[in-house]
Parts: C-alpha cells; sequence; structure tokens
C-alpha cells in the first residue's frame, strides 16, 4: 500500500509542475484582484481549478478517503471501546485518533460535492468554515496523537518498570489537553471568510482563495501553525524513536527483545511512511505558500499547494493500519469481530488453546515403582 501512495504522490508531483510550467511568464498565485463582488484570479489559478487534477482526481481521492476511511475508523472505535476490556495508555490514544480521523471523514461527501461541482460551492459559508476546521483539526489531531503514541512507545520500551506507561489517567488527561488545545486553535479558521466569488469564473470558491484585503491573517496564523502543529510533534517522534532504537540496541542480548524491535521498526517505518506522504508535503507547502503571501509574492506552486492539501487527508486511511500493526490484541479483536465471535467465545478459545499447547508440552506420567518420569515424546 505504501509504495502505491509513493507513485501516486510522484504522479501528482508531476501533474502539478506541468500545470505550474504552463503559465512560466506569467503571475501566479491563489489571490487575485478583489472587488466588490469577489476576486478575479489569475490565469494559472484558473487553469487549476477548470483541470482535471481538481475536478475528478481530487474527488476521486476523497471517495477512497470515504470509502476506506469510514468503515475502517468506525470499526476501530467499536474494538477499542466494546471490544478491547482492558484499556491502556496506547488504546487511549489510538481510540482518540481514531475520533478525529472519523470526525473529518464524515464531512468529506460535502468536498467530493464541492469538486465534482467545478470547485463551485453551493453550501453556504458557514458549511465551508466547518469543513475546513475539521480538515485542519483533524491534521493537528494525528500529528499529536501519533507523537503521544510513540512517547508512550519509548517508555514501554525504553522504561518497561516505569508506572507511567500504565497511567490510564494521565493519558485521558493528556488526551483531553490535546482535544481542548486543538479546538482552540481552530477558532481562528471561523473568524474570516473561507467562502470566496470568483468573478472571472462565477464560482464560489472553499478555502481555494483568499482575499487579498485578508490574507495577512491566514499567513500569520498558519506559520504558526506548521511549527507547533506540525514541527513540534515531529520533532518529538525522531526523538521518541532514535533513544528507543539506541535501547533496542544495547540489550540485544536479551531474547524478549527481539519481538518488541521488530515492533518498533514497524511503527517507526509506518510512522515516518504517514508524515512523508501525507504530513510532511501538506505542512511544508502551507508554510511556504503563505510566507510568499505574506511578503505579498504570489506563489508559483499553486497547482503543487492543493495537491498536497488533498493528500494530506489520506492520513484517515492510514490511521488504522497503524493500530494493526503496532497492537497485538487489537489485530485479535478484529479477527473475532470479522468471524463474529463474541468475546467471551474468543476468550474460551484462547484457554482451551492454551490448554492444549501446555498439555502437549508437558504430558508426562510418573510410574508407580519409582518417582522417575518418561516423556510421550
Amino acid at each position: 500500500m505504501a509504495h502505491r501512495l509513493i507513485w501516486m504522490y510522484a504522479l501528482l508531483t508531476l501533474i502539478s509542475v506541468n500545470l505550474s510550467s504552463q503559465s512560466s511568464n506569467e503571475n501566479r498565485g491563489f489571490t487575485g484582484d478583489e472587488t466588490e463582488n469577489g476576486v478575479s484570479v489569475t490565469s494559472t489559478a484558473v487553469a487549476v481549478l477548470n483541470s482535471k487534477l481538481t475536478q475528478i482526481f481530487f474527488p476521486v481521492v476523497y471517495i477512497i478517503v470515504f470509502s476506506v476511511g469510514l468503515p475502517t475508523n468506525a470499526m476501530a472505535i467499536w474494538v477499542f471501546l466494546f471490544r478491547t476490556k482492558k484499556k491502556h495508555p496506547s488504546s487511549i490514544f489510538m481510540v482518540n485518533l481514531a475520533l478525529a480521523d472519523l470526525l473529518f471523514v464524515i464531512w468529506i461527501p460535502l468536498k467530493i460535492a464541492y469538486h465534482f461541482n467545478g470547485n463551485n460551492w453551493i453550501f453556504g459559508e458557514a458549511l465551508c468554515k466547518v469543513l475546513v476546521a475539521f480538515f485542519y483539526g483533524n491534521m493537528y489531531c494525528s500529528t499529536a496523537f501519533i507523537a503521544c503514541i510513540s512517547v508512550q512507545r519509548y517508555w514501554a520500551i525504553v522504561h518497561p518498570l516505569s508506572q507511567q506507561k500504565r497511567n490510564n489517567k494521565l493519558a485521558t488527561g493528556v488526551a483531553l489537553c490535546v482535544w481542548l488545545v486543538v479546538w482552540v486553535i481552530t477558532v481562528p479558521l471561523y473568524l474570516y471568510d473561507q467562502t470566496v466569488k470568483v468573478t472571472n469564473m462565477d464560482i464560489v470558491t472553499c478555502h481555494d482563495v483568499t482575499r487579498p484585503s485578508q490574507s495577512r491573517y491566514p499567513s500569520i496564523y498558519f506559520l504558526i501553525m506548521g511549527v507547533v502543529g506540525f514541527i513540534v510533534p515531529c520533532i518529538v517522534c525522531i526523538v521518541a524513536y532514535v533513544q528507543m532504537l539506541r535501547s533496542l540496541k544495547s540489550s540485544m542480548t536479551d531474547a524478549d527483545i527481539v519481538q518488541k524491535r521488530r515492533k518498533a521498526v514497524i511503527l517507526i517505518v509506518t510512522v515516518l511512511v504517514m508524515f512523508l506522504l501525507c504530513f510532511t508535503p501538506s505542512n511544508i507547502m502551507v508554510m511556504v505558500h503563505y510566507s510568499l503571501l505574506s511578503m505579498g509574492l504570489r506563489d508559483s506552486g499553486y497547482g503543487f499547494y492543493v495537491t498536497t492539501l488533498c493528500l494530506a487527508s489520506l492520513n484517515s486511511c492510514v490511521d488504522p493500519f497503524l493500530y494493526y500493526f503496532v497492537s497485538d490484541e487489537f489485530r485479535e479483536h478484529v479477527r473475532n469481530t470479522f468471524r463474529c465471535r463474541s468475546e467471551r467465545t474468543a476468550q474460551r478459545m484462547r484457554v482451551s488453546f492454551s490448554a492444549l499447547k501446555y498439555s502437549k508440552k508437558s504430558s508426562t506420567y510418573t510410574s508407580d515403582s519409582g518417582n522417575t518420569q518418561s516423556s510421550s515424546y
């Protein structure tokens, strides 16, 4: 799956570069000349908004995100809440991550209709602001909870005897703080216009065009959020995994570390792929885009910018696979759910299987004439 996403990302990059190169001698950007009726955008913005990239490929990507993200994240929440009897900090962070993804995915049909309708928003300013807030809220919730999962895994492997790794109250408190902080930092998205009338195209865009008179406000906001919402969690993940790998390397003499090392490597690769394909391009382009905007320059990579924002939504599909690879318990519950097994039935099967394995390994008998034991193997 990761390889397919990489090829998809490379294809979109080439398409975006091609769109940008078609107007190399013109001013480019997502703003334009503002009037009382709206904004008249540049020819490059017109080409992108009328292209098959935004009107066909983007909605197809969002359909995939909705089709995969809705059932997988709903199942993840079901498993964590109703099938997992023994809660631990990692599962608490994962269920919150799944909830953040689900809250974003349920709004995606509006995004699909918007792009299929020629990038013309017909649902009003309020719903556009909600959609944008949930989009960025999901992005920053994801980076924050992935950082929390990374730190929790660090404590579980580097400090296996520490009580912090089993402190559910602390994990719950951290999760609530993440939700509160993300809610607060998305409030500014409601304070300026997200829908803009494009006068030379006769459409109303949602978050695709910014009024020049309001450009300074989002420029400062997204530059700050790029640092707080992406760079800081990314550094936390890198530091946690570097320390984790150092600890595993120094403990290779312990046989139990082999299995833990394998899980740690899978987790590291999964998280890095998620950041590489979903968060890194979009956040870098957001910071570059609004940096140019704050300096009064027009962004020459508009097609690439909107493409990376679309790709950022793929994290809602990748996150459930993170749970599957990291947690043995989650994998077992998912299999039992697909096989329609109740928790009681699954527990009886585990007990029976363990008893069978033990009986085969220790099937010995004692003779009547002495204390010697003989194996049946």
